[in-house]
Protein backbone atom coordinates (compact mmCIF):
# COMPACT_ATOMS: atom_id res chain seq x y z
CA UNK A 1 0.00 0.00 0.00
CA UNK A 2 1.12 3.82 -0.76
CA UNK A 3 1.73 6.09 1.98
CA UNK A 4 -0.49 8.96 2.04
CA UNK A 5 1.75 11.27 0.44
CA UNK A 6 2.97 9.35 -2.24
CA UNK A 7 -0.82 8.46 -3.01
CA UNK A 8 -2.38 11.56 -3.45
CA UNK A 9 0.90 12.82 -5.25
CA UNK A 10 -0.02 9.69 -7.80
CA UNK A 11 -3.89 9.49 -7.63
CA UNK A 12 -5.57 13.37 -8.92
CA UNK A 13 -6.81 11.32 -11.19
CA UNK A 14 -5.82 7.48 -11.58
CA UNK A 15 -7.46 5.17 -13.87
CA UNK A 16 -6.80 1.42 -14.04
CA UNK A 17 -8.06 -1.93 -12.65
CA UNK A 18 -8.80 -2.59 -16.31
CA UNK A 19 -10.21 -6.45 -15.67
CA UNK A 20 -11.84 -7.27 -19.03
CA UNK A 21 -9.30 -8.14 -21.92
CA UNK A 22 -9.49 -6.41 -25.85
CA UNK A 23 -11.85 -9.32 -26.72
CA UNK A 24 -14.21 -8.94 -24.56
CA UNK A 25 -14.47 -5.33 -24.59
CA UNK A 26 -14.50 -5.73 -28.15
CA UNK A 27 -17.74 -8.20 -27.91
CA UNK A 28 -19.30 -5.43 -25.44
CA UNK A 29 -18.87 -2.83 -28.43
CA UNK A 30 -21.59 -5.31 -30.64
CA UNK A 31 -24.97 -5.09 -31.18
CA UNK A 32 -25.68 -6.55 -27.03
CA UNK A 33 -26.88 -4.13 -25.27
CA UNK A 34 -24.80 -2.87 -22.47
CA UNK A 35 -26.12 -1.21 -19.42
CA UNK A 36 -23.59 0.64 -17.37
CA UNK A 37 -23.36 1.88 -13.62
CA UNK A 38 -20.77 4.41 -11.87
CA UNK A 39 -20.05 3.79 -8.15
CA UNK A 40 -18.95 6.41 -6.24
CA UNK A 41 -17.88 5.78 -2.81
CA UNK A 42 -16.85 7.35 0.40
CA UNK A 43 -15.70 5.82 4.04
CA UNK A 44 -14.14 7.47 7.04
CA UNK A 45 -14.96 10.63 6.42
CA UNK A 46 -15.19 11.61 10.15
CA UNK A 47 -16.74 14.80 10.31
CA UNK A 48 -14.55 16.77 8.10
CA UNK A 49 -17.14 19.26 6.25
CA UNK A 50 -14.26 21.11 5.69
CA UNK A 51 -11.32 20.98 3.79
CA UNK A 52 -8.08 20.53 5.65
CA UNK A 53 -6.68 23.93 6.59
CA UNK A 54 -4.19 25.53 4.69
CA UNK A 55 -0.94 25.10 7.68
CA UNK A 56 1.54 23.76 5.88
CA UNK A 57 0.11 20.05 7.06
CA UNK A 58 0.09 17.04 3.94
CA UNK A 59 -3.33 17.30 3.70
CA UNK A 60 -3.55 21.23 3.05
CA UNK A 61 -6.36 21.70 1.08
CA UNK A 62 -7.95 18.54 0.41
CA UNK A 63 -11.32 17.29 1.21
CA UNK A 64 -14.59 19.33 2.11
CA UNK A 65 -18.24 18.52 1.02
CA UNK A 66 -18.32 22.01 -0.99
CA UNK A 67 -16.14 19.86 -3.52
CA UNK A 68 -16.93 16.51 -3.21
CA UNK A 69 -20.91 17.82 -3.85
CA UNK A 70 -19.33 19.64 -7.12
CA UNK A 71 -17.47 16.65 -8.02
CA UNK A 72 -20.53 13.74 -7.59
CA UNK A 73 -22.79 16.43 -9.31
CA UNK A 74 -19.98 16.41 -12.52
CA UNK A 75 -20.45 12.97 -12.51
CA UNK A 76 -24.23 12.34 -12.38
CA UNK A 77 -24.47 14.73 -15.42
CA UNK A 78 -22.25 12.89 -17.26
CA UNK A 79 -23.53 9.28 -16.55
CA UNK A 80 -26.91 7.91 -16.21
CA UNK A 81 -26.51 5.56 -13.26
CA UNK A 82 -24.70 6.28 -10.54
CA UNK A 83 -25.17 4.68 -6.90
CA UNK A 84 -23.42 6.94 -4.20
CA UNK A 85 -22.58 5.15 -0.58
CA UNK A 86 -20.59 5.43 2.33
CA UNK A 87 -18.82 2.42 4.66
CA UNK A 88 -19.17 3.82 7.96
CA UNK A 89 -17.75 6.41 10.45
CA UNK A 90 -19.24 9.18 9.21
CA UNK A 91 -19.22 10.73 12.91
CA UNK A 92 -16.45 12.12 15.44
CA UNK A 93 -12.75 13.81 14.10
CA UNK A 94 -14.04 17.55 14.24
CA UNK A 95 -15.91 20.26 16.27
CA UNK A 96 -18.84 20.13 13.82
CA UNK A 97 -19.59 16.54 15.91
CA UNK A 98 -18.39 17.96 18.93
CA UNK A 99 -20.89 20.74 19.29
CA UNK A 100 -23.57 19.58 16.43
CA UNK A 101 -23.37 15.59 17.58
CA UNK A 102 -23.73 14.41 13.97
CA UNK A 103 -26.85 16.74 12.46
CA UNK A 104 -24.56 18.40 9.48
CA UNK A 105 -23.20 15.58 8.50
CA UNK A 106 -25.99 13.58 7.75
CA UNK A 107 -27.74 16.45 6.25
CA UNK A 108 -24.75 17.39 3.73
CA UNK A 109 -24.95 13.70 3.26
CA UNK A 110 -28.34 13.59 2.21
CA UNK A 111 -28.25 16.97 0.09
CA UNK A 112 -25.33 15.15 -1.75
CA UNK A 113 -28.06 12.15 -2.16
CA UNK A 114 -26.07 9.60 -0.78
CA UNK A 115 -27.86 6.06 -1.69
CA UNK A 116 -26.69 4.49 1.56
CA UNK A 117 -24.42 3.97 4.26
CA UNK A 118 -23.42 1.44 6.79
CA UNK A 119 -22.21 2.04 10.70
CA UNK A 120 -18.70 2.45 11.75
CA UNK A 121 -17.90 2.41 15.54
CA UNK A 122 -17.55 6.25 15.67
CA UNK A 123 -20.85 6.77 14.86
CA UNK A 124 -22.00 5.04 18.25
CA UNK A 125 -19.44 7.52 19.61
CA UNK A 126 -22.58 10.00 21.41
CA UNK A 127 -24.43 6.67 22.17
CA UNK A 128 -26.98 4.86 20.61
CA UNK A 129 -29.84 7.06 21.37
CA UNK A 130 -27.91 10.01 19.56
CA UNK A 131 -27.37 8.23 16.36
CA UNK A 132 -30.92 7.44 16.13
CA UNK A 133 -32.29 10.92 16.62
CA UNK A 134 -29.61 12.36 14.27
CA UNK A 135 -31.45 9.92 11.75
CA UNK A 136 -34.14 12.44 11.11
CA UNK A 137 -31.81 14.19 8.96
CA UNK A 138 -30.83 11.57 6.88
CA UNK A 139 -32.73 11.11 3.47
CA UNK A 140 -31.07 7.74 2.60
CA UNK A 141 -31.00 4.20 4.51
CA UNK A 142 -28.19 2.90 7.21
CA UNK A 143 -27.62 -0.61 6.38
CA UNK A 144 -26.28 -2.93 8.60
CA UNK A 145 -27.01 -6.99 8.43
CA UNK A 146 -24.71 -8.46 11.77
CA UNK A 147 -25.94 -5.72 14.10
CA UNK A 148 -29.07 -6.91 16.10
CA UNK A 149 -30.74 -4.19 17.40
CA UNK A 150 -34.34 -5.58 18.50
CA UNK A 151 -35.33 -4.03 21.93
CA UNK A 152 -33.20 -0.42 21.22
CA UNK A 153 -33.73 2.83 20.25
CA UNK A 154 -32.49 1.83 16.53
CA UNK A 155 -34.84 -1.31 16.13
CA UNK A 156 -36.82 -0.37 12.93
CA UNK A 157 -34.65 2.63 11.89
CA UNK A 158 -32.29 0.47 9.66
CA UNK A 159 -32.45 -2.10 6.87
CA UNK A 160 -30.40 -5.46 6.63
CA UNK A 161 -30.36 -4.65 2.51
CA UNK A 162 -31.64 -2.69 0.03
CA UNK A 163 -32.01 -3.52 -3.87
CA UNK A 164 -31.30 -0.75 -5.76
CA UNK A 165 -32.78 -0.40 -9.59
CA UNK A 166 -31.01 1.60 -12.21
CA UNK A 167 -32.69 1.36 -15.48
CA UNK A 168 -32.61 -2.58 -16.32
CA UNK A 169 -29.90 -2.89 -12.90
CA UNK A 170 -30.98 -4.68 -9.79
CA UNK A 171 -28.43 -3.85 -7.12
CA UNK A 172 -28.40 -5.10 -3.77
CA UNK A 173 -26.32 -3.62 -0.95
CA UNK A 174 -25.83 -5.16 2.53
CA UNK A 175 -23.33 -4.11 4.83
CA UNK A 176 -21.39 -5.55 7.83
CA UNK A 177 -19.89 -3.59 10.96
CA UNK A 178 -17.07 -4.44 13.08
CA UNK A 179 -17.31 -6.34 16.64
CA UNK A 180 -17.53 -3.34 19.12
CA UNK A 181 -16.76 -5.25 22.22
CA UNK A 182 -13.95 -3.93 23.38
CA UNK A 183 -14.07 -1.09 20.54
CA UNK A 184 -16.99 1.48 21.80
CA UNK A 185 -17.97 2.01 25.18
CA UNK A 186 -20.59 -0.58 26.50
CA UNK A 187 -23.01 2.08 27.42
CA UNK A 188 -22.91 3.48 24.02
CA UNK A 189 -23.96 0.16 22.40
CA UNK A 190 -26.26 -0.80 24.93
CA UNK A 191 -27.96 -3.89 24.26
CA UNK A 192 -26.85 -4.39 20.27
CA UNK A 193 -26.09 -7.79 19.56
CA UNK A 194 -22.94 -8.52 16.96
CA UNK A 195 -23.53 -11.03 14.73
CA UNK A 196 -21.40 -12.95 12.49
CA UNK A 197 -20.43 -10.22 9.62
CA UNK A 198 -19.44 -13.20 7.20
CA UNK A 199 -22.35 -15.88 7.83
CA UNK A 200 -24.64 -12.74 8.37
CA UNK A 201 -23.79 -11.35 4.70
CA UNK A 202 -23.54 -14.46 2.75
CA UNK A 203 -27.25 -15.45 3.71
CA UNK A 204 -28.11 -11.86 2.55
CA UNK A 205 -26.60 -12.33 -0.76
CA UNK A 206 -27.76 -15.54 -1.68
CA UNK A 207 -31.74 -13.69 -0.80
CA UNK A 208 -30.03 -10.88 -3.47
CA UNK A 209 -28.62 -13.02 -6.03
CA UNK A 210 -30.52 -16.43 -6.03
CA UNK A 211 -33.73 -15.32 -4.62
CA UNK A 212 -34.26 -11.38 -5.63
CA UNK A 213 -32.44 -11.94 -8.86
CA UNK A 214 -29.98 -9.10 -8.60
CA UNK A 215 -27.47 -8.40 -11.34
CA UNK A 216 -25.07 -7.20 -8.42
CA UNK A 217 -24.54 -7.78 -4.65
CA UNK A 218 -22.29 -5.22 -2.90
CA UNK A 219 -21.27 -5.30 0.81
CA UNK A 220 -20.62 -2.06 2.83
CA UNK A 221 -17.96 -3.17 5.30
CA UNK A 222 -16.57 -1.35 8.19
CA UNK A 223 -14.31 -4.46 9.52
CA UNK A 224 -10.80 -2.87 8.24
CA UNK A 225 -8.62 -4.35 5.27
CA UNK A 226 -6.39 -6.45 6.53
CA UNK A 227 -4.53 -7.86 10.15
CA UNK A 228 -1.94 -9.69 11.37
CA UNK A 229 -3.83 -11.32 14.08
CA UNK A 230 -7.11 -13.83 12.87
CA UNK A 231 -9.49 -10.27 13.20
CA UNK A 232 -12.21 -10.69 10.37
CA UNK A 233 -10.87 -8.25 7.70
CA UNK A 234 -11.92 -7.55 4.23
CA UNK A 235 -9.54 -9.78 3.09
CA UNK A 236 -10.84 -12.72 5.18
CA UNK A 237 -14.05 -11.77 4.16
CA UNK A 238 -13.74 -11.69 0.80
CA UNK A 239 -12.18 -14.88 0.57
CA UNK A 240 -15.09 -16.41 2.45
CA UNK A 241 -18.07 -14.60 0.89
CA UNK A 242 -20.22 -16.03 -1.67
CA UNK A 243 -22.38 -13.88 -4.29
CA UNK A 244 -20.92 -10.75 -3.40
CA UNK A 245 -19.09 -9.40 -5.75
CA UNK A 246 -17.74 -5.85 -4.15
CA UNK A 247 -16.76 -5.22 -0.77
CA UNK A 248 -16.45 -1.50 -0.32
CA UNK A 249 -14.82 -0.76 2.99
CA UNK A 250 -13.92 1.04 5.68
CA UNK A 251 -12.06 1.14 9.14
CA UNK A 252 -8.75 0.89 8.80
CA UNK A 253 -8.25 4.24 6.44
CA UNK A 254 -6.52 2.35 3.86
CA UNK A 255 -5.63 4.36 0.46
CA UNK A 256 -6.10 1.67 -2.66
CA UNK A 257 -4.34 2.94 -5.69
CA UNK A 258 -6.93 0.71 -7.99
CA UNK A 259 -9.46 -2.27 -6.22
CA UNK A 260 -7.95 -6.02 -5.07
CA UNK A 261 -9.35 -8.85 -6.42
CA UNK A 262 -9.62 -11.93 -4.88
CA UNK A 263 -11.50 -15.47 -5.19
CA UNK A 264 -14.62 -16.31 -3.16
CA UNK A 265 -15.41 -19.64 -1.66
CA UNK A 266 -16.99 -20.73 -4.90
CA UNK A 267 -14.38 -19.47 -7.31
CA UNK A 268 -15.06 -16.34 -8.46
CA UNK A 269 -14.13 -12.97 -8.09
CA UNK A 270 -14.85 -10.51 -5.17
CA UNK A 271 -13.26 -6.69 -5.71
CA UNK A 272 -12.45 -4.59 -1.93
CA UNK A 273 -11.86 -0.92 -2.20
CA UNK A 274 -11.12 1.43 0.30
CA UNK A 275 -10.51 4.94 0.21
CA UNK A 276 -8.49 6.31 3.04
CA UNK A 277 -10.39 8.75 5.37
CA UNK A 278 -11.31 12.29 6.01
CA UNK A 279 -13.10 12.72 2.23
CA UNK A 280 -10.07 13.37 0.69
CA UNK A 281 -10.63 10.87 -1.89
CA UNK A 282 -14.07 10.06 -3.84
CA UNK A 283 -14.08 6.57 -5.10
CA UNK A 284 -15.00 5.67 -7.98
CA UNK A 285 -15.72 2.60 -10.26
CA UNK A 286 -17.19 1.90 -13.92
CA UNK A 287 -19.02 -1.12 -14.46
CA UNK A 288 -20.56 -2.74 -17.75
CA UNK A 289 -23.00 -5.19 -17.70
CA UNK A 290 -24.43 -7.83 -20.53
CA UNK A 291 -25.92 -11.10 -20.61
CA UNK A 292 -22.88 -12.63 -22.28
CA UNK A 293 -20.24 -11.21 -20.22
CA UNK A 294 -22.37 -10.30 -17.06
CA UNK A 295 -20.28 -7.64 -15.21
CA UNK A 296 -17.12 -6.09 -15.68
CA UNK A 297 -15.55 -3.45 -13.85
CA UNK A 298 -14.30 -1.49 -17.05
CA UNK A 299 -12.34 1.63 -15.33
CA UNK A 300 -11.55 2.74 -11.78
CA UNK A 301 -10.62 5.57 -10.90
CA UNK A 302 -9.70 7.48 -7.64
CA UNK A 303 -9.86 11.41 -7.35
CA UNK A 304 -8.28 13.46 -5.17
CA UNK A 305 -10.88 15.77 -3.80
CA UNK A 306 -9.57 20.01 -3.22
CA UNK A 307 -6.68 21.80 -4.34
CA UNK A 308 -3.12 19.74 -3.23
CA UNK A 309 -0.62 23.29 -2.95
CA UNK A 310 2.45 21.58 -2.34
Amino acid sequence: MPTRRKFIAQSVLAAGAVLTSNSVLASLAGSEEIKKLTILHTNDVHSRLEPFPMDGSTNQGLGGVAARSKLISKIRSEEEHVLLLDAGDIFQGTPFFNIYKGEPELKAMSAMKYDAATMGNHDFDDGLEDFALQLQHANFPIIISNYDFTGTVMEGKYLPYKIFKKGKLKIGVTGVGVELNGLVSDINYGNTKYLDPIQSANTIAHKLKKDEGCDMVICLSHLGFKYSSNKVSDEVFARESDNIDLIIGGHTHTFFDTPLVYKNKSGNDVLVNQVGWAGIVLGRLDFEFSKSKNKNLSKSHTVVIGEKTS
